[in-house]
């Protein structure tokens, strides 16, 4: 596995060109800036994309501000949910082409390994991750290793700015729920935190039949949840729990923390019902406590979820073609790259806006 590691850490710059404009910082919560950097060569396996739509994700905050030991070089460029146009493909790629709209998984597995094999790239051992291990989306262009096994194709009636919310996201939300969780008609299903994956999930529970309870301390964001379906949705307080577990009618059968919070996670493994299940989603800054009693004389299950691999991404497609599910629905503004910073920096206080924040690159094609 040399190869796969060695690209972890390439840079895939050109060393002469200087002209991509993007949102980069130098240090762990040091200043955002736009800056001109070097051009992305095609790495060995992969492709150039010229970014159409990225959106703005609370983990990429977390890599600004050092949660994430994947980021060891700077400048960094964050963003890592897009979509875009193929633009120059490494002669070793035998899948997309120039000209091809494509989208592709937060984590790209490297293809070739054990766990790749086995069909679980989202948690490939010599994974990529564009905005962590390398210079992400927030760019008019981004250099993506280990094309055939990530990049997906995009069909006409999928727009860029639906496949951009995808990949984090809507994918996360997916596959925690239905693959992860076992979701089933019928059951209670708590979603903590109504941002992008929050209010996907929401949607994507309802869609299969689930009645949903939304968590959120915004008024603005649980009207966004009552919207995607939401039977009840609470504003976190000491009594959430009880709250949760009345609206439940004795605890949810399905929880999911979007957030990333050891309080949240807390909250959301006591507001299960005996054998349910809880799906963390939300990355947490530090190591959580998980209430282990609970966990084992209620025989609770606690698993954890990191995206979707490409191969799984056609039963999603068809949900969002055929309008089962609808995550552009969430989008709520966007914005240019020269807006991105303040965006960024919002994320964590009471001045972020509900929702899905789409960024346009600017030099790429109109959406």
């Amino acid at each position: 596995m040399a190869y796969a590691k060695s690209l972890i850490s390439c840079p895939f710059l050109s060393p002469g060109n200087t002209s991509v404009k993007a949102v980069a910082y130098e240090e762990f919560g040091g200043p955002l800036n736009i800056a001109t950097l070097p051009d992305p060569v095609t790495p060995i396996g992969g492709v150039v994309v010229e970014v159409t739509a990225t959106g703005l994700c609370r983990s990429d905050w977390h890599g600004w501000q050092g949660h994430d030991d994947d980021i060891r070089v700077f400048p960094h460029v964050p963003g890592h949910e897009l979509a875009g146009v193929v633009v120059a493909v490494d002669s070793t790629v035998t899948r997309v082409r120039v000209g091809d709209r494509v989208t592709t998984p937060f984590v790209l597995g490297c293809g070739v390994c054990s766990t790749c094999e086995a069909g679980d790239q989202q948690v490939c051992p010599h994974q990529w991750q564009p905005g962590f291990h390398g210079w992400g989306s927030f760019a008019e262009y981004v250099a993506l290793p280990f094309a055939d096994t990530n990049l997906v194709r995009l069909p006409p009636d999928i727009t860029d700015e639906v496949a951009a919310s995808l990949g984090c996201r809507t994918a996360t939300a997916y596959r925690g729920l239905v693959q992860v969780g076992g979701l089933r008609s019928g059951e209670q299903v708590a979603v903590f935190g109504c941002g992008g994956v929050g209010l996907s999930a929401v949607m994507i529970a309802r869609s299969r039949g689930a009645r949903v309870i939304a968590v959120d301390p915004n008024p603005i964001a649980r009207q966004l949840a009552r919207t995607a379906g939401a039977a009840v949705t609470l504003a976190p307080g000491e009594t959430l729990v009880a709250e949760v577990v009345a609206a439940s009618e004795g605890g949810v059968h399905l929880s999911l923390d979007a957030i990333g919070s050891p309080e949240v996670l807390r909250t959301a493994v006591l507001s299960l019902r005996r054998r349910g299940r809880h799906v963390q989603a939300g990355l947490l800054p530090q190591d959580a406590v998980i209430p282990m009693a609970r966990v084992i004389a209620w025989e609770l299950s606690v698993r954890g979820t990191h995206g979707m691999a490409a191969h799984d991404y056609a039963e999603m497609l068809a949900d969002v073609a055929t309008h089962r599910l609808r995550p552009d629905s969430f989008v709520s503004r966007h914005i240019t790259l020269d807006e991105t910073p303040h965006a960024l920096a919002e994320l964590n206080t009471a001045a972020q806006v509900p929702g899905v924040t789409m960024i346009r690159p600017g030099r790429a094609v109109t959406i």
